[in-house]
């Protein structure tokens, strides 16, 4: 009896240990990134998890700036727009903006390109 009643918080000891441990490692060490190819949780309008809030609100108005041009049939590029030349933030965090508006729009861009691409005639690419 005696060896079951220390048994059973031994083991949830054993159990608990490693999940602390590897908490803590996760704060100080900066987060990995996903193998290419590895799904993620996240959809693809959804900025990383690693951006700012500068970069989180530039990701989303490179998202809408993409999809006015695609409504438009514009063909501008990311810089081209008024927003990513005079981002509405701090000065200190415009280039935290401008690169989240970057990849907001590339990768609404690379989205409404292949949702577009009919797959049976991939010899002919957008």
């Amino acid at each position: 009896m005696k060896v079951k009643a220390m048994a059973i918080p031994a083991l949830a000891f054993a159990l608990a240990a490693p999940a602390g441990w590897m908490s803590s490692k996760a704060y100080a060490a900066s987060p990995a990134q996903p193998a290419s190819g590895f799904y993620q949780e996240r959809g693809w309008d959804e900025p990383p998890e690693e951006f700012r809030d500068a970069q989180r609100r530039g990701f989303h108005e490179g998202i809408e700036a993409a999809r006015r041009d695609a409504d438009h049939h514009s063909r501008k590029d990311a810089d081209d727009h008024e927003m990513y030349k005079h981002p509405p933030v701090e000065r200190e965090l415009r280039n935290d903006f401008r690169e989240g508006f970057r990849r907001g729009y590339q990768t609404a861009m690379d989205h409404m390109r292949s949702d577009h691409r009919d797959h049976d005639h991939d010899d002919h690419p957008y």
